[in-house]
């Protein structure tokens, strides 16, 4: 405890008397200061005992004194010492009367005690509670380490709680409450979530003090990294003292301690986890499973999804390359085949790289923390600028990938960025497979990819490729140009008003080559279907006989159709 104004009365040396303001004794005292200027506010900082003689003042004016009193009182000074028996035998009325109107504790200084002696007596007061709170915060931070050691993140918190009198919580990098203590403080944790979020995308180290209708509560960042992994929130019922403030800093530099050995882990875990990868798309599950061990528990074993995911700019600097965009300036990339298992000499096209960075890192942290807190094993290998992941199929990080692609494809559809994010992930979803099929998950991952790119979606699963139309493949500009270059003999043509030589191919060609069939839809005779349909033959020099020609000329249509 500071000193306070009842401590120096009390003091037995100093022999004070109070004369006014006897209620507000209570209040700390900061410092001792004396001054004998008309007007000390501009000196005064709050919370400091006056002590004054009254050398250039009219302590016997009661208006001046009221004046006085009040700027006093207004600045925060803690209280009034009056040295008697140097310019007045006694405290002036007008003085004494003034202070206890304002409520301003007025002490009486006897001559013999000087004022060095108060200033000496506050300060002793001063170091003996900031020594007291050093020892305090000395022995919250061994028994903080200790808890640390032997009960983990959840020991620490309980411990934490206790010295601040208070309730504290642990959060990962998304925002989720993963331990508190007491128990009943992870729901009012839970409550603050948005503002952890808030807090992640500030620059660490960084914090946020929030006002409840019941506690007070500090939000800080943990770790070292540009992007926190983690924020500790420490709730209490006042502000907190020096002694508390020692334990919170302990625990911060325990909990990052934690928290970047953990990252270390996690890396060399991802090491480990490229290697097993390998290993599966090699087709050598058991050499996958040696080298795993029990890192990965029965995932290796069960039915599981591969997930490939890139960044959406990723995507629209590969289509840049190639010279290709897509409608409304949207890139329509078609990438060339990466090397997969299965074509045994290049079976492992994954290898550790970076952590991810960007969308990546907020997808890698949303579907590890929904995995943590489930207690699924889950496999995530940064590939350069694409992230793989292997999750058990049906179970909680598969979700977590499907919810995450389902929140970005809605803040697209309402034109809101993702937590102010521009830059999302787009993601490819295999089939369930088995240990030996991870090279075929691999390519479904990557052909579903191709897929969402070409869709400008989120998230495509292999299924919706297997069971979708070809023709939604055709949208790509690629094909397009294709097209209407073999059909534009056709149209220059028709142009001319010679013929309507592409319907009648259409209709054609829908109608299997019926030529009653078809000519009845174009309403002419057959013998005019069959003359433009050996004028189409005669203008493009190719074969309607042959079936590779009839479906380049079907295909060819179908990706024109929307733009004529």
């Amino acid at each position: 405890m500071p000193p306070t104004l009842a401590s120096l009365v009390h003091h037995s040396a100093l022999k004070l008397t109070v004369r006014a303001g006897e209620e507000r004794l209570a209040t700390p005292v900061r410092w001792a200061h004396a001054s004998e200027l008309a007007d000390p506010v501009p000196y005064m900082e709050g919370g400091e005992l006056l002590l004054i003689t009254a050398l250039k003042l009219d302590a016997e004016d009661p208006e001046a004194m009221r004046r006085y009193v009040r700027r006093l009182g207004r600045a925060g000074v803690a209280g009034l010492g009056f040295a008697v028996g140097v310019h007045y035998a006694t405290i002036p009325d007008a003085l004494v009367d003034a202070a206890a109107e304002e409520g301003l504790p007025l002490l009486e200084v006897p001559r013999r005690t000087p004022f060095l002696a108060i200033s000496k007596a506050v300060s002793a007061a001063i170091s003996a509670e900031q020594y007291q709170a050093v020892t305090a915060g000395f022995a919250a931070q061994r028994d903080l380490t200790k808890q640390a050691l032997g009960g983990g993140p959840a020991g620490l918190l309980a411990a934490l709680a206790g010295q601040v009198d208070g309730w504290a919580a642990l959060y990962d990098a998304t925002g989720a409450v993963v331990a508190a203590a007491p128990e009943w403080a992870a729901r009012r944790a839970a409550r603050l979530t948005p503002e952890v979020e808030r807090l992640h995308a500030r620059t660490p180290p960084a914090s946020l003090v929030v006002g409840g209708e019941a506690d007070r509560v500090e939000l800080h960042t943990l770790g070292t990294s540009r992007r926190p992994r983690a924020a500790l929130a420490v709730g209490t019922g006042a502000p907190l003292g020096t002694a508390e403030r020692y334990a919170v800093h302990s625990a911060i530099a325990l909990l990052t301690l934690t928290t970047e050995r953990s990252r270390s882990l996690h890396e060399a875990e991802q090491r480990v986890g490229a290697a097993v990868l390998r290993m599966l798309l090699a087709g050598e599950p058991e050499h996958a499973r040696t080298a795993a061990g029990s890192l990965y528990g029965d995932l290796l074993d069960a039915p599981y999804r591969l997930i490939i995911a890139e960044a959406a700019s990723a995507t629209a600097a590969r289509a840049h390359a190639d010279g290709r965009t897509a409608p409304h300036g949207a890139p329509r990339p078609v990438d060339a085949p990466r090397p997969v298992a299965g074509e045994r000499a290049v079976a492992a096209p994954v290898r550790a790289g970076e952590p991810p960075a960007g969308p990546l890192a907020a997808l890698a942290e949303h579907v590890e923390a929904a995995a943590a807190r489930a207690g699924e094993a889950l496999l995530v290998v940064p590939d350069g600028e694409r992230l793989v992941l292997l999750t058990a199929d049906g179970g909680v990080a598969a979700r977590a990938c499907v919810g995450y692609a389902a929140a970005v494809d809605q803040a697209r559809t309402t034109g809101q960025a993702l937590a102010g994010r521009t830059d999302e992930p787009v993601m490819g979803l295999s089939a369930p497979a088995g240990p030996i099929a991870a090279a075929t998950a691999y390519r479904q991952a990557e052909q579903a990819l191709s897929v969402a790119r070409r869709r400008g979606r989120a998230l495509v699963e292999h299924e919706e490729v297997a069971t979708g139309s070809v023709v939604q493949l055709l949208s790509d500009d690629a094909v397009r140009a294709f097209a209407d270059g073999l059909l534009r003999a056709l149209r220059e043509h028709d142009a001319t008003g010679r013929g309507d030589l592409v319907a009648s191919l259409r209709a054609w060609l829908s109608r299997h080559g019926q030529w009653d069939a078809a000519a009845a839809e174009l309403g002419v005779h057959r013998h005019t279907l069959r003359y433009r349909m050996r004028r189409v033959e005669e203008i493009l020099g190719r074969s309607l006989d042959d079936p590779d020609v009839r479906m380049e000329l079907w295909l060819a249509l179908k990706a024109t159709s929307g733009t004529e």
